[in-house]
């Protein structure tokens, strides 16, 4: 009977010990899918009319459209298009960033050996809650005695928005 009691009393420990070794508990999941982010591109940028000078020179296009001409002239009386490039940025409500280049060329239609450099880009968002209207201005950089002449580069350059 001893041997029959120890034996059952062995058994009951042994079941408590395996019943402590593992737990376990239910986890859930979740996954939250959001819209890809989105940039469209409505109005080009365009530094408009600017006389060439005997000096090299800058013009300043602000996101806001307005223009500022360091050692060259711009015609207030035919000043030309004038705009800042604009986008609109689909974000979701999303925080975003916006990549530009450090610099474009433009070349001259009838010389393309004639180029014209545009950089320091800058940014404004007009800010909204799933999309935001962004436009950016930049300096255009003019040689001494630029020759006249329209300025284009048909390839663009990129404006890249991505989420942070």
């Amino acid at each position: 009977m001893n041997k029959v009691l120890s034996l059952f009393i062995f058994v009951l420990i042994s079941t408590q010990t395996f019943a402590q070794a593992s737990a376990s508990a239910t986890v859930e999941s979740r996954a939250t899918i959001i819209d890809p982010i989105k940039i469209d591109k409505t109005v080009d940028l365009d530094f408009g009319n600017v006389i060439s000078a005997y000096n090299p020179g800058t013009v300043i296009l602000t996101p806001d459209g307005s223009r500022v001409a360091y050692g060259v002239q711009i015609s207030s009386s035919f000043p030309g298009t004038v705009n800042p490039a604009q986008a609109v940025v689909t974000h979701g409500n999303n925080n975003y960033a916006i990549t530009l280049p450090e610099s474009f060329v433009l070349f001259n239609s009838e010389n393309p050996d004639q180029q014209l450099i545009i950089d320091n880009f800058t940014v404004a968002p007009e800010e909204g809650v799933i999309m935001d209207i962004i436009k950016i201005g930049a300096r255009l950089n003019l040689e001494a005695n630029q020759s006249a002449g329209f300025y284009t580069n048909s390839s663009g350059f990129n404006v890249t928005v991505s989420y942070n």
